[in-house]
């Protein structure tokens, strides 16, 4: 799995949040995809690595400006994880 951090200005609101999570719905099929306007980013999990030129395309398509994203591998970590 991968996660991947994408900074995003431009998220006012709620709606904002999702606007940019459906964007990325739509481009690719994700896990998980959560928006944090007050964090100014955005978060996705992913089970193959997505690229990143669409990605970034994707959210920018949606009205909003992309920085930088990061990259790294992802091992979800719980109760009976080894």
């Amino acid at each position: 799995m991968w996660r991947y951090t994408i900074h995003v200005d431009g998220m006012m609101c709620g709606m904002c949040e999702s606007h940019v999570n459906d964007a990325v719905r739509k481009a690719f099929p994700v896990k998980r995809v959560a928006s944090s306007r007050s964090k100014s980013e955005t978060t996705v999990l992913a089970e193959r690595e997505l690229d990143e030129g669409t990605l970034r395309a994707a959210v920018s398509a949606a009205g909003y400006e992309v920085g930088e994203i990061r990259k790294e591998p992802w091992e979800k970590k719980g109760l009976f994880s080894r």
